[in-house]
């Protein structure tokens, strides 16, 4: 194995959140209201089957143990099951994830689940049919709801859902939330609304703090869950009368970047250190051969030398991201 990959602050990456496209068919409020629309045309620009593979087995032969299969949504891939297949083929690549709106899951999660998907993310940002059609554009909550019960079906022990907490759509909602998940094997995970480019004056008016569901948690008896080395970033609480975890992802809170074990690549092969930071490293030129890997990790290498220590979202600066979609979230 060549060296793993580390910045000049001692953090190991053994995470990769790997986007294989920028399109998707919701238009969620906090991400892509009016919809997907293509940058500049280039729809067969997204990485290539090949080309992932020489991506991934280069994170794994410098540690990466996890990788995210993300959006855009990636399931709108007509090779989603050869590209789920590739990486969990991956030598090193113990978990294989993906995140989803959940609507093609109830026909096709089985078929991920053969070609070797490990872990299941879905958003849900409401209980409620009509608040989720308002929120996402689209009025697929029965789909969705479907798509995580087929999940269960087919094997997996338990899914994680994602909701954006939103203070003027489904703050209300936290305690059918936990309801739900009393007896349900979901990870739920609350998300603090982030600022982009894009979407300042939405941030201002419904940002809610996760903080303020934390207290809660702890009061009512939720206790914390110890994390793993390729553990996501969210804090998980467990609580001995649910079957469901409750997960805090707090991306103002200090501190939040001093566990950063991620790096991301994006739809069109770009390496970004973070998801708010600048344009992104292109690597597409090293992808072209296997041969050029050694190359390749030699510029990961190099670029993670930059890395900043943290973002700067509680500054007001979401560095070059215009929505979430755009590098995979």
């Amino acid at each position: 194995m060549a060296q793993q990959f580390e910045d000049k602050f001692h953090r190991k990456f053994y995470y990769l959140r790997l986007s294989v496209t920028d399109v998707c068919n919701f238009k969620c409020t906090y991400c892509l209201p009016e919809g997907y629309k293509p940058v500049d045309g280039e729809k067969s620009s997204f990485l290539s089957l090949p080309e992932i593979k020489r991506v991934v087995k280069a994170f794994a032969d410098c540690g990466t143990s996890k990788v995210r299969i993300t959006g855009g949504e990636p399931s709108l891939r007509r090779d989603f099951n050869d590209i789920i297949h590739a990486v969990a083929s991956t030598s090193g690549i113990d978990k294989v994830a993906t995140t989803t709106n959940g609507y093609r899951m109830a026909k096709q999660v089985g078929q991920w689940r053969e070609a070797g998907l490990t872990h299941i993310n879905v958003s849900v940002d409401s209980l409620s049919p009509r608040m989720f059609h308002q929120i996402t554009g689209e009025n697929k909550f029965e789909q969705v709801m479907a798509g995580i019960d087929k999940a269960f079906e087919v094997g997996y022990e338990q899914v994680k859902v994602n909701a954006v907490l939103m203070n003027s759509f489904n703050l209300r909602e936290v305690p059918a939330f936990l309801n739900w998940i009393k007896d349900r094997p979901i990870q739920l995970r609350f998300i603090e609304l982030m600022q982009t480019g894009e979407m300042d004056h939405f941030f201002q008016k419904n940002h809610v703090s996760g903080a303020t569901i934390r207290t809660q948690l702890l009061n009512e008896g939720w206790v914390p869950k110890v994390r793993q080395a390729n553990d996501g970033p969210a804090q998980v609480f467990v609580h001995p009368d649910y079957k469901g975890e409750i997960g805090l992802i707090m991306p103002y809170e200090k501190g939040f970047c001093e566990t950063c074990n991620r790096l991301r690549i994006s739809a069109k092969g770009k390496l970004h250190l973070c998801l708010f930071g600048e344009q992104g490293v292109e690597l597409r030129d090293l992808l072209q051969e296997d041969e050029q890997e050694a190359d390749l990790i030699a510029r990961i290498q190099t670029q993670l030398e930059s890395k900043s220590v943290s973002h700067h979202l509680q500054d007001g600066n979401s560095g070059a991201t215009p929505h979430l979609a755009s590098i995979g979230g």
